[in-house]
């Protein structure tokens, strides 16, 4: 199969790799970035200057696969597609897009005649060896014709067909949802063992958690590898921590569907909190425990 793809960062790169080490699939790849396709390039991908150029490359009916950043880069890729391929032609994406705007994308690119898949990607910087888990959403017919990519950047049994048009990406939202969720619960257990009046070594902590225990999973295994590679006051890593709209995408979600979600909410939270260098809240709280209490402030 012919494959364009647009997007040649840490997990676009990647997954070129995957399909030309993998598999017998040609790729016409695009970014910006001339080292990006550079390196494409090199692990046999057929360069493309523009998105014209790569839909001019490819044979039809075409299938080009975004992989860029959500919000208006994602938007402004699918209108050029839009405006540059042909009825019975296929865009695939296989970002982190708000569901929503995936279906809108789907009506879009239905009114000329061309199919949409949505694909929400898991698997970051790992899924070039362990491949990707991908959740996907389209008709069927589009999804069986993306289904030889899909094969070859999954590892067994790792992808799925979720739904209609945005169903793939509503599932990855949840996921990240989720995710949010585990990444605070370790960050707080590990915080509290950090706090110990005893001595503990986190990196062996987290070794023998993932020897049979019922919290044992992949993200402790990089909680492990953390651990090794900064010790266990982590001095090379600042505690900020970003979002990158999934997890707000799941409470707002959660909010209008009137189901309650106290963890994932409160691990969004968390992360606004990391963000800043000194709680104003926290100082308007201590003012009021001086005023009606007496107790002790501290001065900066």
């Amino acid at each position: 199969m012919q494959i364009g793809f647009v997007g040649l960062g840490r997990m676009g790169g990647n997954m070129v790799h995957r399909i030309l080490r993998d598999s017998d699939h040609e790729v016409v790849a695009y970014d910006p970035g001339a080292e990006a396709v550079k390196a494409a390039v090199g692990v046999g991908a057929n360069a493309a200057e523009s998105l014209e150029d790569l839909v001019s490359k490819l044979d039809k009916p075409r299938a080009v696969w975004l992989m860029v950043p959500s919000g208006p880069i994602t938007q402004q890729s699918v209108e050029q597609l839009i405006e540059l391929m042909d009825e019975g032609d296929l865009i695939i994406d296989g970002g982190n897009s708000k569901w929503t705007d995936s279906k809108a994308h789907a009506d879009a690119a239905g009114a000329r005649g061309i199919e949409f898949v949505d694909v929400g990607t898991s698997g970051g910087v790992w899924g070039l060896e362990v491949g990707y888990c991908m959740m996907v959403g389209g008709t069927d017919a589009a999804v069986e014709r993306l289904s030889p990519i899909l094969d070859v950047l999954a590892p067994p049994d790792g992808w799925s067909h979720m739904g209609t048009h945005g169903s793939g990406h509503y599932v990855k939202m949840v996921h990240n949802g989720i995710e949010y969720g585990l990444l605070q619960a370790y960050g707080e257990g590990f915080e509290i063992l950090h706090a110990s009046e005893y001595d503990l070594d986190l990196h062996e902590i987290s070794r023998v958690w993932l020897q049979g225990s019922v919290i044992r999973s992949w993200l402790l295994e990089l909680a492990e590898r953390a651990f090794d590679q900064d010790g266990t006051d982590l001095q090379h890593i600042k505690g900020y921590v970003d979002d990158s709209g999934e997890g707000r995408w799941t409470v707002f979600d959660a909010i209008d569907k009137d189901v309650p979600a106290p963890v994932l909410t409160l691990s969004l939270l968390a992360r606004f909190n990391s963000r800043q260098d000194e709680s104003y809240s926290a100082k308007v709280i201590a003012a009021l425990r001086n005023q009606f209490g007496g107790h002790a402030v501290k001065s900066e």
